[in-house]
């Protein structure tokens, strides 16, 4: 069997009707772009790899959203097949032109080669209680600490929403592990091909997550859950623990937390499609949101399995039409009347506030942006939980 027809066996590619729904749904497309999902479906399964080269810098294009996936009517797993697709071509020596310089990408190729000293404790403060090894739950804490100092004039503040989960576990009774040494968890290089450098990452997570006894690990990043869940578990040698994103641990415990309330707020959500579609996680964050005291949650027309993402696909691709969409689900999140637009995942806080920062528009899309942890320790009503 040739690598191709292993990737469109497993990926239900040889099911494709030819249909059309999967570049009709595609935000890429509808923006106007010159993209097509089929295009890539018809080139794998012709089994010759010229086309698919031929064609790979397109692949790069695609957000990886699944939208086309859950509308897809004979089961076709498309975003699987570019991921698949994007190794193929990254072997060839096929890679994207990465926005931002491709810093973040060689972050994260440091960090799988080793030996490069982080400071990942530098954002700690005095008030957190954490422990460095060994504990019963840790405490994944992904990338925020580069996000921040990579986009400082976004102001996103994504450290913000990694202290205060900090500060919900430890209202919670519950002292996580934060280690020094943990790394990224690889979410771009594997989306980018670069299953080589995922994998350095992920082993080594693993096994420092392993060594910490921990039985459960959290995570406010959408992307570093859906990582952890689906892309580390077929690396594990042991059982692997508990995987949750912060936003379900505080669904299931919320009702232990001093709650009094934020001086009240409408609050519509941006479900991110790691979270979401990816994983099939919509009511958590709803529910915490629900149970805050002075919030009123409205939905945006497109919600849950309908939801627009946020256009940042895996920091492959940005362009014009990315902008767009992401115009336009901003200007969707301002018609709810709603004076915050809550997150559960640190990317769409960032591509959302870049979007804001075009002076082209004249502040017609601008909305206070929150995580919903963020939400949750504002509800706290304390001074000192302010992050």
């Amino acid at each position: 069997m040739s690598e191709l027809q292993a990737i469109t066996g497993g990926t239900r590619t040889w099911a494709c009707y030819d249909c059309g729904k999967c570049t009709a749904t595609c935000p890429i497309s509808r923006a106007g772009a010159a993209y097509s999902p089929r295009r890539h479906v018809l080139a794998a399964n012709s089994g010759r790899k010229t086309e698919v080269i031929e064609d790979s810098r397109s692949l790069f294009e695609c957000l990886t959203c699944s939208l086309c996936d859950s509308r897809c009517p004979a089961d076709v797993a498309y975003t699987p097949l570019v991921q698949k697709l994007r190794e193929v071509a990254y072997e060839e020596g096929v890679e994207p032109d990465c926005p931002h310089g491709g810093a973040l990408q060689s972050l994260m190729r440091m960090m799988a080669q080793g030996g490069t000293q982080q400071n990942r404790l530098g954002w700690l403060t005095e008030d957190l209680k954490t422990t460095p090894d060994r504990g019963e739950v840790f405490y994944f804490t992904g990338c925020t600490m580069y996000f921040d100092a990579l986009f400082p004039e976004l102001e996103a503040h994504t450290l913000d929403a990694t202290r205060a989960a900090v500060t919900l576990m430890n209202r919670l009774g519950i002292t996580p592990v934060v280690s020094p040494e943990e790394r990224c968890c690889g979410h771009d290089l594997l989306w980018n091909g670069d299953r080589k450098g995922f994998e350095a990452l992920a082993r080594f997570n693993i096994d420092l997550v392993t060594k910490s006894g921990a039985e459960t690990l959290v995570a406010s990043c959408a992307e570093c859950v859906r990582t952890w869940k689906l892309d580390f578990e077929p690396l594990f040698e042991g059982k692997p623990p508990k995987i949750v994103h912060i936003a379900e641990l505080l669904a299931e415990r919320l009702g232990e937390l001093p709650l009094k309330g934020n001086g009240g707020r409408k609050v519509t959500y941006q479900d991110p499609c790691r979270l979401g579609r990816h994983l099939g996680v919509y009511d958590p964050p709803r529910n915490v949101l629900d149970g805050l005291p002075g919030v009123e949650r409205v939905e945006m027309p497109r919600s849950g399995k309908r939801a627009q993402c946020c256009a940042g696909g895996t920091w492959s691709h940005c362009d014009r039409f990315a902008k767009s969409i992401q115009v336009d689900r901003l200007k969707e999140a301002r018609a709810t009347g709603a004076d915050v637009l809550a997150t559960a995942c640190p990317k769409c806080q960032i591509h959302y506030r870049c979007a804001m920062k075009d002076p082209n528009l004249g502040g017609e899309i601008g909305i206070e942006m929150r995580d919903v942890a963020q939400l949750a320790v504002e509800a706290l009503g304390d001074e000192n939980t302010s992050h």
